[in-house]
């Protein structure tokens, strides 16, 4: 594992951190098997942890608790997320603070998160959904702020809305955040344009997120690909998304196994996801969910592979990908 300096935080994090969403969102998660491939990921050097609240109701801010109590003489950092008191996912765009994140609500929900895991303290605390908008009422990080003098949080972040990386930035700039996270991958190279400069220029963190875009740059997405009742993927991948994203991924992987064909390497689809992900230095990063050991152990070997061809990240660029936000991407 090599590591990366997060922003003005200063923390050296692992260059694959751990997205704790799957262990409690999506359907077929195990907490036995789940709490395995935790510790398997800390005992191969990944030290950086991502839950919410949402992500079954405090389920994976336990699961990732029992994590840090396994392992006191380890440097592990926790970053959790506030749900919105709406429970809009993402903010709407005529959404105010005060409806989505008032005060009070943000200090229940730092204490409640703290309860779940058992924890004293998260290095990171984030709003679970944001809008740039949000920025003429500062009462919002004055709590935060405040949460931080008792030395409940160490850092203030935010998760970007998926497709919406211009949607940030003005946070970023105003200097009252220390970190970011956003959906970055071969589809969606779009942070590139004005958030990641702005990170950049103002020392902020960059959380990758959605390495594999929901699991379509992983290759095993076909266009009738179907999952169990009550997972969150029905709800995302409906047709209207399913099949382009199906059909681009098959173009992407045609293109790796030629490739591969003629340079005689064995470079997979997710390896590559990452890996082109590594090849920013802006990252600070990335969150795959890991629920099963095969995924901790593949996905954490990328940070020891050699940095990509500049002809093959070349080629990655022209997989770029702008999609705008719909009723359906949450």
């Amino acid at each position: 594992m090599r590591y990366r300096r997060f922003g003005r935080a200063g923390w050296e994090v692992g260059e694959i951190g751990y997205g704790m969403w799957g262990m409690a969102g999506w359907s077929g998660s195990n907490d036995n098997e789940s709490l395995g491939s935790l510790q398997s990921a800390v005992d191969q050097g990944c030290n950086f942890f991502d839950t919410a609240y949402a992500y079954g109701n405090g389920r994976s801010e336990n699961l990732l608790g029992q994590i840090l109590r396994s392992n006191p003489d380890k440097r592990l950092y926790t970053a959790t997320k506030i749900p919105p008191k709406t429970l809009q996912w993402p903010a709407t765009p005529e959404s105010t603070l005060m409806e989505t994140y008032p005060p009070d609500h943000v200090e229940e929900y730092v204490h409640r998160s703290l309860e779940n895991a058992r924890l004293d303290q998260f290095d990171l605390m984030q709003f679970h959904t944001w809008s740039d908008d949000w920025m003429r009422d500062d009462r919002w990080f004055y709590r935060l702020d405040d949460l931080r003098s008792q030395k409940l949080i160490r850092a203030i972040g935010i998760s970007i809305n998926r497709w919406e990386p211009w949607n940030g930035v003005r946070a970023v700039r105003s200097g009252q955040i220390d970190a970011v996270q956003v959906i970055y991958n071969i589809f969606d190279q779009n942070p590139e344009d004005d958030l990641f400069p702005a990170c950049r220029e103002m020392n902020v963190a960059v959380i990758a997120r959605v390495p594999f875009d929901e699991g379509t740059l992983t290759g095993t997405l076909t266009k009738d690909s179907r999952w169990p009742e009550g997972d969150w993927r029905n709800t995302y991948f409906v047709p209207e998304n399913l099949i382009p994203s199906v059909e681009r991924a098959d173009q992407f992987k045609r293109m790796l196994e030629e490739w591969n064909r003629e340079r005689g390497t064995r470079i997979t689809m997710p390896e590559l996801a990452l890996r082109f992900i590594l090849a920013n230095q802006d990252v600070s990063t990335i969150i795959p969910g890991m629920r099963k050991l095969s995924h901790v152990e593949s996905n954490i070997a990328a940070s020891d592979a050699d940095p990509l061809e500049r002809e093959l990240l070349e080629k990655l660029r022209g997989f770029r990908w702008v999609r705008k936000p719909t009723p359906w991407s949450q």
